[in-house]
C-alpha cells in the first residue's frame, strides 16, 4: 500500500482545491467573469439612465468587467420589469427599475410579474424630488401661484407629459390636479425621455419629472423650473422654490431608483453586487454627480430596501384610488 500513499494525497489535494473552488467565497471573488446587464425599463435620456450610466461606468472601471445598459421600454416601464423577471438567475442579469414599478399593481390589474416577490431587492441608487416644469416659450409663469391662475383661467387648455401610464410623472400630475383643483391633460410617452424632448421642443406644455432627467435642461434654460415636491428645497437647485412655498403644502412627489436581481440569483453575485454598488456611490465623484442632478447619496439596502419598496406599494395604491387615474 506503500507506494500508492503519493498519488493518495495527490487525490485528496485535488478534492480540496475543488471544494474550495466550489466554496461561496469563491464565487464571490472571480464574479463577474463575462458582461453584467443592467435591464432599463425605459428609453434612454430619461431619469433612469440619468443615474444608471454614471453608476454603471463606474464599476465598470472599478471591477475592469463591463456593465452593460439595456434599454427595454415601454407600459410605464413593465415591459422591461417582465424581461428582467424572467432572465435566468445566473448573477449576470440585474435590473434597475424606480418608483413607477411601485406604482404599477394599482394600475396595471395583469402584470406578469411581482415586483415584491419576483425580485431580489439589492439597493436604492437615488431619490429625487419631482419638480414642476414648464417650457418658457408656451407657458408665461414664473412661479407656482402664476401657473394655478394660468391653469384656473384656461381649464383642460394646457397639456402634461409623462414618461407613460401608471409612472411618477403621470400620478404626480394628477395628484397636483386633485390638490389643486385644475384640470391638465395628460400626455404619456414611452419614457421620461421622449416626453422631455417634446417639452422641450413645445409639443407639450409641462411635465412633473424627477429632477434627476430635468436638471441639465433646467440649467440650459431649455425648460423652466416653477417648484420642487419636497419638504426642502433640492441640493444644486436651491433657488427652486418648493411647492409648500407656492402654496400647495401637501404636494411631495418623489422619484426613486432601485436596483433588484431576479429571484434564484446566487447570494454570492448578490453580495458582490452590493458592495460594489456600494464602493460606487461613496466615491466622491458619483457624490458630486448626484448633488448636480439635485440629489443626495442614499444608504437603503437589501432587506431594509425591499421594506421600504413594499411600503410603496401601498402608498401609492392610495394616491392611485383618491385621484382616480386611469390608463389613457
Amino acid at each position: 500500500m506503500e507506494p500508492h500513499r503519493p498519488a493518495r494525497r495527490r487525490l485528496l489535494a485535488a478534492a480540496a482545491l475543488a471544494a474550495v473552488a466550489a466554496a461561496p467565497g469563491a464565487f464571490a471573488q472571480g464574479w463577474p467573469t463575462k458582461p453584467v446587464t443592467i435591464v432599463v425599463p425605459f428609453p434612454a435620456g430619461g431619469g433612469t439612465d440619468a443615474f444608471a450610466r454614471p453608476l454603471f461606468a463606474a464599476m465598470t472601471k472599478n471591477t475592469g468587467r463591463q456593465f452593460v445598459i439595456d434599454n427595454k421600454g415601454g407600459a410605464g416601464g413593465t415591459v422591461g420589469a417582465s424581461i428582467a423577471a424572467r432572465a435566468a438567475p445566473d448573477g449576470y442579469t440585474f435590473f434597475m427599475g424606480a418608483v413607477h414599478h411601485a406604482i404599477a399593481p394599482s394600475m396595471y390589474p395583469r402584470l406578469d410579474y411581482d415586483i415584491e416577490k419576483d425580485f431580489v431587492p439589492i439597493g436604492l441608487v437615488a431619490s429625487v424630488p419631482q419638480v414642476i416644469v414648464v417650457n418658457p416659450q408656451k407657458v408665461a409663469a414664473n412661479t407656482l401661484p402664476e401657473l394655478l391662475e394660468t391653469l384656473r383661467r384656461n381649464p383642460g387648455r394646457l397639456n402634461y407629459g409623462s414618461a407613460g401610464n401608471g409612472t411618477s410623472h403621470h400620478l404626480a400630475g394628477e395628484l397636483f390636479k386633485l390638490q389643486t383643483k385644475t384640470f391638465i391633460t395628460h400626455i404619456p410617452y414611452r419614457g421620461a425621455g421622449p416626453a422631455l424632448q417634446d417639452l422641450i421642443a413645445g409639443q407639450v406644455d409641462l411635465m412633473f419629472d424627477g429632477l434627476g432627467s430635468s436638471s441639465a435642461h433646467i440649467k440650459g434654460g431649455r425648460i423652466k423650473a416653477i417648484a420642487v415636491a419636497a419638504d426642502k428645497r433640492a441640493p444644486g437647485f436651491t433657488d427652486v422654490p418648493t411647492a409648500a412655498e407656492g402654496g400647495v403644502p401637501d404636494y411631495k412627489v418623489s422619484t426613486w431608483y432601485g436596483i433588484w436581481a431576479p429571484r434564484g440569483t446566487p447570494k454570492e453575485a448578490i453580495d458582490r453586487m452590493h458592495a460594489e454598488m456600494r464602493k460606487a456611490l461613496e466615491s466622491d465623484e458619483l457624490k458630486a454627480q448626484w448633488t448636480h442632478l439635485g440629489t443626495e447619496t442614499p444608504n437603503l439596502w437589501g432587506d431594509a430596501f425591499g421594506t421600504f419598496v413594499s411600503n410603496e406599494v401601498r402608498r401609492w395604491a392610495e394616491v392611485v384610488k383618491a385621484s382616480g387615474a386611469k390608463l389613457d
